[in-house]
């Protein structure tokens, strides 16, 4: 479980719940303001592209949509800055073909 360095994250009760889960808990470096930028970004996406004026009947209803999104949008179609403006599918087969290349 990947959390903030927020006390409560660092409490031993948190420590112990989450070790009673079968759970280890993670966070990043002190000053490493980075750590959660990629899963933020993805979840600002989801929730402006997809979830923000929907409203489900039930929780398999929004994990199916969430799903849904994810593949059938947001891997194959939606175009990344961060990948040179290309979908994660099509950035992920450019660099197989350039690995069997080389």
């Amino acid at each position: 479980m990947h959390s903030d360095r927020g006390s409560q994250y660092a409490s031993k009760d948190y420590r112990r719940l989450l070790k009673a889960r079968g759970f280890e808990g993670s966070t990043s470096r002190k000053g490493d303001c980075w750590g959660n930028a990629v899963v933020e970004s993805f979840f600002g996406s989801l929730k402006q592209e997809r979830v923000q004026w929907r409203h489900y009947q039930t929780r398999h209803a929004a994990q199916q949509d969430v799903l849904n999104y994810i593949t059938m949008f947001y891997n194959s179609h939606r175009l990344h800055s961060y990948l040179d403006y290309k979908s994660p599918n099509q950035y992920e087969a450019e660099m197989a073909k350039l690995r069997k290349v080389a």
